[in-house]
Protein backbone atom coordinates (compact mmCIF):
# COMPACT_ATOMS: atom_id res chain seq x y z
CA UNK A 1 0.00 0.00 0.00
CA UNK A 2 1.36 3.69 -0.70
CA UNK A 3 1.85 6.79 1.16
CA UNK A 4 -1.78 7.78 -0.44
CA UNK A 5 -3.70 5.11 0.08
CA UNK A 6 -2.63 4.57 3.71
CA UNK A 7 -3.76 8.56 4.55
CA UNK A 8 -6.50 7.24 2.81
CA UNK A 9 -7.48 4.44 4.80
CA UNK A 10 -6.44 6.36 7.85
CA UNK A 11 -9.23 8.15 10.56
CA UNK A 12 -8.35 11.02 11.21
CA UNK A 13 -9.19 12.99 14.55
CA UNK A 14 -9.58 16.89 13.74
CA UNK A 15 -8.84 18.56 17.30
CA UNK A 16 -9.39 22.10 18.72
CA UNK A 17 -6.43 23.88 18.24
CA UNK A 18 -6.31 26.31 21.01
CA UNK A 19 -7.52 23.23 23.76
CA UNK A 20 -5.12 22.70 26.13
CA UNK A 21 -6.98 18.65 26.78
CA UNK A 22 -7.08 18.68 22.82
CA UNK A 23 -3.28 18.65 22.66
CA UNK A 24 -2.85 16.26 25.18
CA UNK A 25 -5.25 13.79 23.78
CA UNK A 26 -3.65 14.12 20.43
CA UNK A 27 -0.41 13.47 22.01
CA UNK A 28 -1.68 10.36 24.02
CA UNK A 29 -2.92 9.09 20.69
CA UNK A 30 -0.16 9.66 18.80
CA UNK A 31 2.12 8.22 20.94
CA UNK A 32 -0.26 5.03 21.52
CA UNK A 33 -0.98 4.49 17.46
CA UNK A 34 1.69 2.69 16.97
CA UNK A 35 0.25 1.22 13.97
CA UNK A 36 -0.19 5.34 12.42
CA UNK A 37 -3.63 4.27 11.83
CA UNK A 38 -4.94 7.84 13.06
CA UNK A 39 -4.35 10.94 11.50
CA UNK A 40 -4.35 14.40 12.96
CA UNK A 41 -5.37 17.84 11.60
CA UNK A 42 -7.09 21.10 13.67
CA UNK A 43 -10.56 21.95 13.25
CA UNK A 44 -11.23 24.44 10.87
CA UNK A 45 -7.95 24.24 8.67
CA UNK A 46 -7.43 23.36 5.75
CA UNK A 47 -7.73 19.44 5.61
CA UNK A 48 -10.94 20.09 8.21
CA UNK A 49 -12.52 22.24 5.32
CA UNK A 50 -11.66 20.39 2.51
CA UNK A 51 -12.60 16.26 4.23
CA UNK A 52 -16.23 17.48 5.44
CA UNK A 53 -18.93 19.65 3.55
CA UNK A 54 -19.67 22.59 5.24
CA UNK A 55 -23.76 21.43 6.25
CA UNK A 56 -21.72 18.93 8.27
CA UNK A 57 -19.17 21.38 9.91
CA UNK A 58 -21.84 23.68 10.76
CA UNK A 59 -22.95 20.76 13.51
CA UNK A 60 -19.96 19.89 14.82
CA UNK A 61 -18.21 20.99 18.63
CA UNK A 62 -15.14 22.49 18.67
CA UNK A 63 -13.60 19.52 20.53
CA UNK A 64 -12.40 16.22 19.04
CA UNK A 65 -14.09 14.36 15.90
CA UNK A 66 -13.18 11.41 13.89
CA UNK A 67 -14.11 11.22 10.32
CA UNK A 68 -13.37 7.48 9.96
CA UNK A 69 -11.88 5.75 6.89
CA UNK A 70 -15.16 4.43 6.22
CA UNK A 71 -16.63 8.22 6.37
CA UNK A 72 -18.22 8.25 9.26
CA UNK A 73 -18.32 11.35 11.76
CA UNK A 74 -18.28 10.64 15.61
CA UNK A 75 -18.44 13.64 18.05
CA UNK A 76 -18.44 13.63 21.75
CA UNK A 77 -18.16 10.20 23.65
CA UNK A 78 -18.66 8.78 20.64
CA UNK A 79 -15.11 9.60 19.13
CA UNK A 80 -13.22 8.98 22.17
CA UNK A 81 -15.07 5.82 22.73
CA UNK A 82 -14.00 4.64 18.56
CA UNK A 83 -9.96 6.15 19.46
CA UNK A 84 -9.74 4.34 22.86
CA UNK A 85 -11.03 0.88 20.67
CA UNK A 86 -7.97 1.63 17.57
CA UNK A 87 -5.54 1.87 20.04
CA UNK A 88 -5.93 -1.87 20.90
CA UNK A 89 -4.85 -3.37 24.09
CA UNK A 90 -6.78 -2.46 27.27
CA UNK A 91 -7.32 0.43 25.72
CA UNK A 92 -9.71 -0.79 23.62
CA UNK A 93 -11.51 -2.82 26.50
CA UNK A 94 -12.06 0.97 27.55
CA UNK A 95 -13.09 1.90 24.50
CA UNK A 96 -15.66 -0.93 24.49
CA UNK A 97 -16.68 -0.50 28.53
CA UNK A 98 -17.55 2.59 27.75
CA UNK A 99 -19.91 2.09 24.51
CA UNK A 100 -21.99 0.13 26.54
CA UNK A 101 -22.84 3.15 28.74
CA UNK A 102 -25.95 4.89 27.65
CA UNK A 103 -25.21 7.65 25.26
CA UNK A 104 -26.94 10.42 27.01
CA UNK A 105 -24.92 9.29 30.57
CA UNK A 106 -21.51 9.09 27.78
CA UNK A 107 -21.66 12.24 25.97
CA UNK A 108 -23.36 14.35 29.18
CA UNK A 109 -19.74 13.17 31.48
CA UNK A 110 -18.20 14.29 28.14
CA UNK A 111 -19.92 17.88 27.99
CA UNK A 112 -19.09 18.47 31.44
CA UNK A 113 -15.33 17.82 30.79
CA UNK A 114 -15.21 20.00 27.85
CA UNK A 115 -17.31 22.72 29.54
CA UNK A 116 -14.77 23.02 32.28
CA UNK A 117 -11.47 22.55 29.71
CA UNK A 118 -10.33 25.70 29.72
CA UNK A 119 -10.41 26.18 33.37
CA UNK A 120 -8.52 22.99 33.89
CA UNK A 121 -6.18 23.13 30.89
CA UNK A 122 -3.72 26.00 30.02
CA UNK A 123 -4.32 26.96 26.72
CA UNK A 124 -1.00 25.64 24.10
CA UNK A 125 0.85 28.04 22.87
CA UNK A 126 0.73 26.72 19.24
CA UNK A 127 -1.75 25.01 17.71
CA UNK A 128 0.19 21.93 16.77
CA UNK A 129 1.13 19.75 19.85
CA UNK A 130 4.63 19.30 20.05
CA UNK A 131 5.38 15.35 18.94
CA UNK A 132 8.36 13.40 18.00
CA UNK A 133 9.57 14.20 14.46
CA UNK A 134 7.99 10.84 13.37
CA UNK A 135 4.89 11.13 15.04
CA UNK A 136 4.81 15.09 12.72
CA UNK A 137 4.34 13.24 9.24
CA UNK A 138 0.32 12.37 10.61
CA UNK A 139 -0.11 15.91 10.91
CA UNK A 140 -2.09 17.89 8.13
CA UNK A 141 -2.78 21.35 7.74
Amino acid sequence: MGADQAVKDADRLFYDGGCGLCHRAVRFVAARDRAGAIRFAPLGGGTFLRTLPQEVRAGLPDSLVVRTAAGRILVRAGALSHLLRRLGGGWALLGWMAERLPQVLSDGLYDAVARNRGRWFRPPEAACPVLSPDQRGRFDP
